[in-house]
């Protein structure tokens, strides 16, 4: 049983779908989403596109 959990900050360079579905099946446990960059707006969207890719996996 694995206890390490991994965690990834999700910037500009790692929010496009391909970097983001590398990440997940890598083994991402948490993405934590950096809000230095853009607006509320592309980070509720940057959610949604992380939920979806996590669950066609």
């Amino acid at each position: 049983m694995r206890r390490t959990r991994i965690v990834a900050t999700i910037g500009p360079s790692s929010s496009s779908e391909g970097v983001l579905r590398s990440l997940l099946e890598a083994g991402v446990d948490v993405c934590r989403l950096n809000y230095s960059h853009g607006t509320p707006d592309s980070k509720t969207e940057l959610y949604h596109r992380i939920r979806s890719l996590e669950a066609s996996l």
